[in-house]
C-alpha cells in the first residue's frame, strides 16, 4: 500500500471519529494546555525513547523525566494543578544533552529519600564513532530540585555500551536499588535508519546485559555472570517481578528479533542463594519474538501474575498457570492479539471497576511513519474490547514508552506516551501527548510504600487488597515496564461500589509480610514497614554465654549419671 493510500485510510478514521458514538470521550489531550512541549528526535533509525514519573521534590506529585534522543532531553515539574514546568536548563542533568538518550527509570540509589534518575544512552550526540557507544549516566537527587552527575564516583563510566532498557529491583533485598539494563548491539557497522532483519543478524554482534549490583549505595558492581546471566541478545531491557509468588524478584528480559537470535528469557531468582535460574522453557516463556517492552498484571484476578509482551506483528498475553505450570498465551481468544507494531503497554483499572484494562503504544518503524493509532482494552469479566477511538487514547503519533501516573491526585490513573518526529511526511503532529483520564465513577484506593529495611519507596515489593469476593495484586514498578520507561510507584486499586478495604497486605522485598485491616476507601493510604526487632548487642553475648554454660552443665551432670550407673 502507497504512503498516500495510509493518509487517506488515516483521515477517514480521524473523521469517524469525531462524530457519531465516539463524540463523547473518556480522556482528554491536555498536552497543550499542560504545558509538555515535546518529542523524541531519533538518531538514524528507530531507536528510543522513554519516560519516568517520579517525586523529585517529595511534594506529593509526581514529576516527569522524558528522553529526546539526539535533542534536549526534558524534566517537567509537577505544579500540582495539572500543569508542568520544564526544569532541565538549571537541574544539573543538562549534561545528557551530550548524549543520544533511550530510557530512563527512578529509585533512591543511596536511601537519603530523594529519588534518582538512571539514564541509558547509545552514542554521544557529535560521535563519529561507527560503532555508537556511549556510557550511561546516573543522577543524585540534591534535595532541592538539582542533581548531581554521579555517573563516574560510582563507577558506572567503565561501562560503555549501546543501552536500550533500564530497570531497578532488589535481587537480594538488602534496601538498595540493583539495575538491569539490556544492550542491542556489541558493535554494528552501517545505518541505523536502514535496519533489517538481515542486516542485524548477519550484524552477529548481541551483546550481553548488565546486572549491575548497589554496594550499599557507594557504588555499581556487574555481577551478570556471577549470578548466573550468560546470555547475549539484542536486548530491549528486563522486567523485575514475583512470578512465583515466593517473595523475591525473578526477571523477564525482553528480546528483539528472537525468533533468529536469543528469545525472550524467563529467570527464576535463588534468593537467597546469589543466583538466577533459566526457567524459560520450563514455564515456555522463550518467546520467539520482536519483543519490545512487557506489562504485569493479574488481568483476572486469580492471584498470579500475567505478563503482556508487545511485539512488531501480533502482541502476547501470558497467562500464569501457577507454579511448575507453562504459561499459555490468551491473546487471540481474549481480543488483544491485533496486527500492529507495538511498543509500550501498560496494565491499569482506568475505569475503577476492579479488574485491569490495557493501553498499548503503537507506531511504525521510523522512517516508515506508516500512521498507527493506540490501543486502549477495556477489560470486560476477563475478556478485552478495543476502544481506542471511544476513549479517545488512539493518537497516531509514532508510539514508543508509555506511563501511567495520577497528574492531578484525584485517584485515578492518566496516560503519557513518548511520540518520535516521523522522519519522512506524515499527516498529523507526532509529538508527546498526556491524556487526562476523564471517566471512572467507581470508589478506589492508592497505596504509597515507605521502605524502612526494603527499598525506599517499595519498588521490588507487591501490595495485596481484599474487598468483599474480590482480591487484587499490583507490583512496585521499578522500570523496564511498557517499552523503556517507568510508571508511577504508588499502587492503585479501582474497586468500584464497594464501601471499604477488607485488608492491604503488603509483601516486601525479601518476603516479609505486613497486613491493614479495615481501611477507608478514596485515599491515598501511606504504609511504612515495620522494621524488624534487632535485638541488643549485650543481649545476643548474654544468651550466647548462657547457651554454652548449659551445655557444658548438662554434658557435666551425663557425665556423672553415666559413672554412677557403672559404679552400680
Amino acid at each position: 500500500m502507497k504512503l498516500s493510500q495510509y493518509f487517506i485510510s488515516f483521515y477517514f478514521f480521524c473523521f469517524i471519529s469525531h462524530y457519531g458514538i465516539w463524540a463523547q470521550t473518556a480522556f482528554t489531550d491536555i498536552t497543550e494546555q499542560s504545558g509538555i512541549d515535546h518529542y523524541f528526535q531519533v538518531y538514524e533509525g528507530t531507536f528510543g525513547g522513554g519516560a519516568v514519573a517520579f517525586d523529585i521534590n517529595n511534594d506529593g506529585f509526581e514529576d516527569l523525566f522524558l528522553t529526546s534522543g539526539t535533542k534536549e532531553d526534558a524534566l517537567y515539574l509537577n505544579n500540582g494543578d495539572g500543569t508542568f514546568k520544564n526544569i532541565y536548563d538549571h537541574s544539573g542533568i543538562d549534561v545528557t544533552k551530550n548524549y543520544v538518550t533511550q530510557g530512563a527509570v527512578s529509585a533512591d540509589v543511596n536511601r537519603d529519600g530523594w529519588r534518582d534518575l538512571f539514564v541509558t544512552t547509545i552514542n554521544t550526540t557529535d560521535s563519529t564513532n561507527v560503532i555508537p557507544r556511549a556510557i550511561n549516566l546516573l543522577f543524585l537527587n540534591n534535595g532541592d530540585m538539582t542533581f548531581r552527575d554521579v555517573t563516574t564516583e560510582y563507577k558506572l563510566d567503565q561501562f560503555n555500551s549501546f543501552s536500550t532498557g533500564p530497570s531497578f529491583g532488589d535481587v537480594n533485598a538488602d534496601g538498595y536499588p540493583d539495575l538491569y539494563i539490556g544492550n542491542y548491539f556489541l558493535e554494528f557497522e552501517g545505518t541505523l535508519g536502514v535496519l533489517k532483519d538481515a542486516t542485524i543478524v548477519s550484524a552477529n554482534q548481541t551483546a550481553k546485559g548488565y546486572l549491575l549490583l548497589n554496594k550499599k549505595g557507594k557504588y555499581f558492581e556487574n555481577i551478570y555472570e556471577d549470578y548466573g546471566l550468560n546470555h547475549r541478545g539484542f536486548g530491549f531491557g528486563a522486567l523485575f517481578t514475583d512470578f512465583d509468588n515466593d517473595g523475591d524478584q525473578d526477571l523477564l528480559v525482553n528480546h528483539d528479533f528472537g525468533y533468529k537470535a536469543v528469545p525472550n528469557l524467563l529467570y527464576e531468582n535463588s534468593y537467597p542463594r546469589k543466583s538466577f535460574k533459566d526457567q524459560s522453557k520450563a514455564y515456555a516463556m522463550d518467546l520467539k519474538e520482536n519483543a519490545m517492552g512487557s506489562a504485569v498484571g493479574d488481568y483476572n484476578n486469580d492471584g498470579l501474575l500475567d505478563y503482556y509482551v508487545t511485539n512488531i506483528k501480533f502482541n502476547l498475553l501470558m497467562e500464569n498457570q501457577g507454579i511448575g505450570q507453562p504459561f499459555v498465551d490468551r491473546a487471540k481468544e481474549l481480543g488483544t492479539s491485533i496486527f500492529m507494531i507495538s511498543w509500550g503497554a501498560n496494565f491499569a483499572d482506568f475505569d475503577h471497576d476492579g479488574d485491569l484494562d490495557l493501553y498499548v503504544s503503537n507506531g511504525d518503524l521510523n522512517p516508515n511513519c506508516t500512521p498507527m493509532g493506540n490501543f486502549f482494552f477495556e477489560n470486560d469479566n476477563a475478556k478485552f474490547i478495543e476502544k481506542g477511538r471511544a476513549t479517545g487514547t488512539n493518537d497516531y503519533g509514532v508510539g514508543r514508552g508509555s506511563i501511567v501516573f495520577d497528574i492531578e491526585n484525584d485517584g485515578d490513573l492518566d496516560i503519557l506516551v513518548v511520540n518520535q518526529k516521523a522522519v519522512q511526511e506524515y499527516p498529523t503532529a507526532s509529538v508527546t501527548r498526556l491524556l487526562r483520564n476523564d471517566k471512572p465513577q467507581g470508589n478506589w484506593l492508592k497505596v504509597a510504600l515507605k521502605g524502612v529495611q526494603a527499598e525506599t519507596n517499595g519498588i521490588g515489593s507487591r501490595v495485596e487488597v481484599v474487598s468483599g469476593k474480590t482480591k487484587m495484586i499490583r507490583e512496585i514498578d521499578g522500570g523496564g515496564s511498557s517499552h523503556l520507561s517507568q510508571n508511577t510507584v504508588v499502587a492503585h486499586f479501582g474497586l468500584d461500589n464497594a464501601k471499604k478495604v477488607d485488608s492491604v497486605i503488603v509483601t516486601w522485598g525479601g518476603g516479609k509480610k505486613q497486613i491493614l485491616l479495615d481501611q477507608n476507601i478514596n485515599q491515598l493510604l501511606v504504609i511504612t514497614e515495620v522494621e524488624d526487632e534487632k535485638i541488643p548487642y549485650w543481649y545476643a553475648i548474654f544468651a550466647a554465654l548462657l547457651f554454652i554454660l548449659l551445655i557444658a552443665f548438662y554434658r557435666r551432670h551425663k557425665r556423672k549419671s553415666v559413672k554412677t550407673v557403672n559404679q552400680g
